[in-house]
């Protein structure tokens, strides 16, 4: 990976588009004081992304945009482009999904604009992107945030002066350990979410328990149910079935009956009206009253019938209730009993009490009903056979025709009896007709469609059990599944699956997300461990870079970096070293961090604290720390801006020396007013400032580029 060209267009004090390549590895920038030079450099930052103002001297986004002259406009935003040879497919970009994202680009461009009214655009080989992936672009080439690889005038100090945990930071990004760092904050937000995702997951299951609880408690209810709708279907289909066979056999027997008794009262009636004479006024009035009695006689046994019909269903629901008492165990409450009963209690055992008495009531009142009716029955029977008697009697006076007359109305009026019989009968009929329709709708309530199945129901050998024995058992079970209230389960069984459904779902959920969050730990342990690995490696190695610098800088001495730990108060906001651990409150948990301490011993002198360093020595020293650090883990370029300022010639050559060094790792763009420096660039680019009051570029000789740094 390769350095190729970097290009400005409006920034600061470039109003107009400006081009830099970087074919040499050293390339030399000169210029006078005020000519825009350090722009160069600050544009590179601000392609890179750096955030701080304060490090490109402005205060807003608009300070990055040319202000203007008297002969060129003020521009509406600034931009720079930064190029590099990726012909090695050096560059890696993951999105937040951590996919590789194809960057199969000969060239990758990087691209920043910055409008008037401060807002950023990233742009990378043409697409927006954000600055995050600038970021983790930048920091798989080891280019990282920190700016390790742009020293300024200044700056170069910095490193000396920045606290322990700020130099190991420094050390990290020198390393090229940043993109660990980024890897770890990225997994760790990823946990934050995942434990907050767990979070929720958790307590939507535990919201969601008590209800799939109450659910299980009632499908294990309905199983039971079950049982007895099973039952209750087997007996179904065998009365259903006997019922319908019966329904339509008397259906078609009372029909034949109707036609064949229709048939001959019609006959009957053609054979009076023939007989002219007319029956004697006692004769016709004694007919009259059996027509009269029979009538009645038809009306009370259908009355009868209904009493019965009405006594079976009593009986029914009275077994049923008997032996609901039985079963649950209750007894009339004593005396005693009533004391230690609670009124709830009291009220619903009298209730029930209330219930089997109104029953026994009714039972006895039908009962005596039919009795009564039975008694009359019997006399009006005697009744009618007395008054046939009296009618035979009388007809054996009348004339043979008269007789034949009388019997074939005496005959009439029983044909019509029989038709009024049958139409009872027929009544009755209907009612039973409509009653085993209810029983089909009430079954159907109680067992569904399935109770539909009787009509294909075929009887077995064994069918000694009578209709009125299988209906009091369905009666029975009837009563139980309506005391269970679960109906057909058919909306229990579809919510519970539901439910059900919903909380492996959740169960899963919970499960990907440990797996998940493991993983994550994982992660961020194994990262944590390369970083510290990595960093004591690579300390040791700046450490024999360090000492071959400082020595070549200072002819001697010693120079090295060593980690040491740093307490601070776990609850404290910012980081703060502390020496003793005394110092800590003892209520206070404390955290141990590591941190990097530079230790310098020069030549001929009994120096060792960076404080009693002179400005010179100071600025020695931390050239050669930095250049160490750039040789273990070589960036692809380095910007060092007028960091050899303080140099004298024999330092300057020896700074020299090191520039050779390092461009054999590094590109190196080196800002400078020194003439040794410059003698040891390739190409030399003259910054100068032009009539339209803007920088101009030039690319000079060395003899041109003294004069003009000058």
């Amino acid at each position: 990976m390769r350095l190729k060209t970097l290009q400005i267009n409006g920034f600061k004090s470039f109003a107009q588009k400006t081009v830099l390549e970087f074919e040499n590895p050293i390339v030399a920038i000169v210029g006078p004081n005020g000519s825009g030079k350090s722009n160069i450099v600050e544009a590179i930052r601000f392609v890179l992304g750096e955030q701080s103002m304060k490090s490109m001297r402005g205060k807003g986004g608009s300070d990055l945009v040319f202000k203007g002259s008297k002969n060129l406009p003020k521009g509406s935003r600034a931009s720079v482009s930064i190029y590099f040879d990726n012909t090695d497919k050096v560059f890696k970009l993951t999105n937040d999904g951590g996919e590789d994202i194809n960057l199969n680009y000969d060239v990758i461009s990087i691209s920043r604009e910055v409008f008037s009214d401060g807002l950023n655009k990233y742009i990378l080989n043409g697409s927006e992107v954000r600055l995050k992936d600038i970021h983790n672009l930048l920091a798989s080439v080891n280019v990282g945030s920190s700016g390790h690889h742009i020293i300024s005038q200044g700056e170069a100090d910095r490193i000396l002066n920045a606290n322990a945990k700020e130099k190991k930071e420094m050390v990290e990004d020198t390393l090229g350990l940043k993109i660990y760092q980024y890897k770890i904050k990225e997994s760790e937000r990823k946990l934050e979410r995942t434990n907050e995702n767990m979070k929720e997951v958790v307590m939507l299951r535990r919201e969601n328990a008590p209800h799939l609880n109450f659910l299980k408690k009632q499908v294990e209810k309905f199983e039971k149910t079950k049982e007895m709708q099973v039952e209750l279907l087997a007996l179904y289909r065998e009365y259903l079935k006997k019922e319908s066979i019966y329904l339509e056999e008397e259906k078609n027997n009372l029909l034949t009956e109707r036609h064949k008794l229709s048939s001959e009262l019609k006959n009957v009636a053609g054979k009076i009206s023939v007989t002219e004479e007319d029956s004697s006024t006692k004769g016709n009035k004694k007919i009259e009253e059996l027509r009269i009695l029979e009538q009645k006689i038809n009306a009370i046994r259908g009355a009868k019938s209904e009493m019965g019909r009405k006594l079976g269903r009593i009986e029914g629901i009275l077994e049923a209730r008997e032996n609901k008492v039985k079963i649950s165990g209750k007894c009339p409450l004593c005396g005693s009993e009533i004391k230690e009963a609670g009124e709830e209690q009291i009220e619903e055992r009298h209730n029930e009490e209330k219930e089997l008495a109104d029953l026994k009531n009714s039972q006895a009142n039908v009962l005596a009903e039919i009795q009564k009716i039975e008694i009359e029955e019997k006399e009006i029977s005697q009744n009618i056979e007395k008054l046939k008697q009296e009618i035979n009697k009388e007809m054996e006076t009348l004339r043979d025709l008269e007789r034949e007359k009388f019997a074939f109305k005496v005959r009439h009026q029983e044909l019509s009896s029989v038709l009024e019989l049958m139409a009872i009968k027929e009544g009755n009929l209907r009612s039973r007709k409509e009653a085993f329709e209810n029983e089909i709708k009430e079954g159907m309530a109680l067992i569904g469609h399935e109770i539909l199945s009787y009509k294909n129901f075929e009887f077995g050998e064994d069918n000694a059990v009578s209709a009125e024995e299988q209906k009091k058992k369905i009666e029975r079970l009837k009563i139980k599944l309506e005391d269970a209230g679960m109906g057909n389960g058919a909306e229990l069984m579809k919510e519970f699956k539901e439910v059900s459904e919903r909380d492996q779902f959740l169960a899963k959920e919970m499960e990907d997300l440990g797996k998940s969050i493991e993983s994550l730990q994982n992660l961020i342990a194994d990262l944590k461990k390369k970083i510290e690995i990595e960093f004591k490696e690579g300390v040791k190695k700046i450490n024999v870079e360090f000492q071959e610098f400082f020595s070549l800088m200072f002819g001697g001495g010693h120079g090295s970096l060593s980690i040491i730990e740093i307490k601070r108060r776990k609850s404290a906001e910012a980081d703060e070293e502390s020496e003793e651990a005394e110092e800590m409150k003892d209520d206070e948990e404390v955290v141990i961090e590591k941190g990097i301490e530079i230790n310098v011993s020069l030549p001929h002198k009994k120096v060792k604290e960076l404080q009693a360093l002179s400005g010179g020595e100071r600025s020695l020293t931390s050239i050669a720390l930095l250049f160490a650090m750039s040789q273990v883990n070589p960036p692809p370029f380095l910007v060092l801006d007028e960091t050899d300022a303080a140099l004298d010639e024999a330092n300057s050559r020896k700074y020299g020396d090191m520039l050779e060094k390092l461009s054999k790792h590094s590109q190196l763009i080196v800002v400078t007013h020194n003439r040794e420096t410059m003698s040891r660039a390739g190409v030399l680019y003259g910054v100068t400032i032009g009539a339209n009051e803007a920088s101009k570029l030039l690319s000079v000789k060395f003899e041109e580029a003294t004069q003009i740094a000058k």
